[in-house]
């Protein structure tokens, strides 16, 4: 977060799918270009010594990482500006903090949560992980639920791993039987928002054809092809202080595009 005198603060959210292979990409170039106050990286699959320094820590920036146990798998990471008050990166449970996905990073009143969702496909892309990835869902909810309660302004960011609704993804139809689009994954998205929680994209844009996800075989992306997973969701405390949500996918690197929301800085006092 910049000094005092910038008139917006802009929180970003991007699954890297490897962030040395995005960096080789551009990753700390769109970091210029993109001018965020705060980024969550989701899939970062690296260990932070496995990173070179100035892709760890660059200059004028704070950074924190959390890997999983399994080697080249999940991980998350934030960059900021200003230094966090805190960061915690444990939901207290370890079978969910062995895969590395949560990072919950104060702000003053704000509260971001960094999050890389699990995805429902087993191992023989079966759906087999379904009931881990809802168990998710419903732990960190009531986790985030309190941190509401208390008094901050929350914002959820990250891959969900869900699309929500028809509009959300380009094939709906095809995909009612796969991972990502199946009714219980939307049921349980729709729950967050139907205590509160705030599709900050949606909020500004009804229409269709915005996607954060592509696949990279048979030319997805460069057709659209593409799949609305990568989300900034707002509690109503927070969503006062949002200004604007955006996805940016003209931005490379990744099979995921970089999404976000602009705030008033008062969101932190």
């Amino acid at each position: 977060m910049r000094p005092v005198a910038t008139d917006e603060l802009r929180v970003l959210s991007w699954n890297v799918n490897g962030l040395r292979a995005c960096d080789r990409a551009g990753f700390r170039r769109q970091l210029r270009r993109l001018r965020p106050d705060v980024i969550g990286v989701q899939e970062v699959r690296a260990l932070p010594e496995q990173l070179e320094p100035g892709l760890r820590r660059p200059r004028n920036w704070h950074t924190s990482f959390v890997a999983a146990e399994r080697k080249g798998y999940s991980g998350v990471g934030l960059y900021s500006r200003r230094a966090p008050d805190e960061v915690e990166t444990s939901v207290g449970q370890e079978r969910f903090d062995r895969e590395g996905r949560v990072q919950l990073a104060r702000f003053g009143r704000l509260l971001v949560a960094n999050v890389y969702f699990p995805n429902g496909n087993g191992k023989d892309r079966d759906n087999g992980r379904v009931p881990y990835k809802l168990e998710f869902y419903r732990h960190l909810f009531e986790l985030l639920q309190a941190r509401r309660r208390a008094g901050l302004r929350v914002l959820v960011m990250g891959d969900f791993n869900t699309a929500h609704q028809e509009i959300d993804l380009a094939r709906p139809k095809q995909n009612t039987k796969t991972s990502g689009f199946l009714p219980e994954e939307r049921q349980e998205l729709a729950r967050w928002l139907g205590a509160g929680w705030v599709d900050t994209f949606r909020a500004f844009e009804p229409g269709g054809g915005h996607y954060s996800w592509w696949s990279q075989r048979m030319g997805a992306r460069e057709r659209n092809i593409g799949w609305r997973i990568d989300y900034v969701l707002a509690s109503s405390a927070a969503m006062g202080f949002v200004r604007g949500a955006f996805i940016h996918p003209e931005v490379t690197g990744s099979d995921h595009c970089p999404v976000g929301v602009s705030l008033d800085p008062a969101v932190l006092g």
